[in-house]
Order: C-alpha cells, then structure tokens, then sequence
C-alpha cells in the first residue's frame, strides 16, 4: 500500500494513540489526531487527509454531526470517512452509505488488523 494519511478524530486519548501507533507501524501512514468533531474539521481542511477515521460517540459534537458538517464544506467534502464505533449494527451499514460513509469498524477494534480494514473499505489495494 501507499503511504496515506490519515485523519483520527476520538475523543479518547488511548484510542488515538493505539490506532496512531498500528496504523504508522503496520501500513507505513502518516496519521494526524484530533480530540474532537471541531478540531476534527478544522483539521481536515487544513490537511487534506487521505482519509478520516471518526469515531462516532463524542461529546459536544457526535461523529455523526462532525461528518454531516464535513459534507457541507467544499473542502473536506470528497474525503472518504470511515466510522469506528462501539453501536454499530450491521443493518445501519446500507443507511451509512447512502449518505456517504464508506464503512464501519466496530470497537473494539483489532490494532493489527484496522489497516487492512481500513484499505479494504476504501479499495486501496
């Protein structure tokens, strides 16, 4: 694969770092983190990241709510967003593409295994 770069946006600190960690070391990307839906967006449009990683429960601003504002912007607005989350039901899959989200990666998550989940829910090959 590439080299990509990645956007993780988790308000968790030790997520961030666990996938920051797997995701430099596995698959050789580059990864940028941020706290929050707004710092998030902020971000990605600064970036331009290949992709973004977002997690769906956040305070303040949801995962939802962050990508629905990353679709209005002009700038953000083609980047491929995969959702990690702890709620994710396989019949909100077809839902989540039909607005947009690429995939969904349920935590608990597998380190070793999210680059791979990740290439494949984007087709990068």
């Amino acid at each position: 694969m590439e080299n990509k770069r990645i956007l993780v946006i988790d308000d968790e600190e030790y997520v961030r770092e666990v996938i920051q960690i797997c995701l430099e070391t596995v698959a050789g990307w580059e990864v940028i983190t941020a706290n929050s839906g707004i710092s998030g967006i902020e971000l990605a449009e600064k970036e331009q990241p290949d992709a973004i990683l977002l997690d769906v429960m956040m305070p303040e601003m949801d995962g939802i709510m962050t990508f629905k504002k990353l679709q209005l912007s002009e700038l953000t607005k083609d980047i491929p967003i995969v959702l990690l989350t702890a709620k994710a039901e396989v019949t909100q899959d077809q839902e989540l593409a039909e607005i947009g989200i690429k995939a969904t990666i349920p935590k608990p998550f597998e380190p070793l295994e999210l680059p791979s989940q990740i290439a494949k829910a984007l087709n990068w090959n």
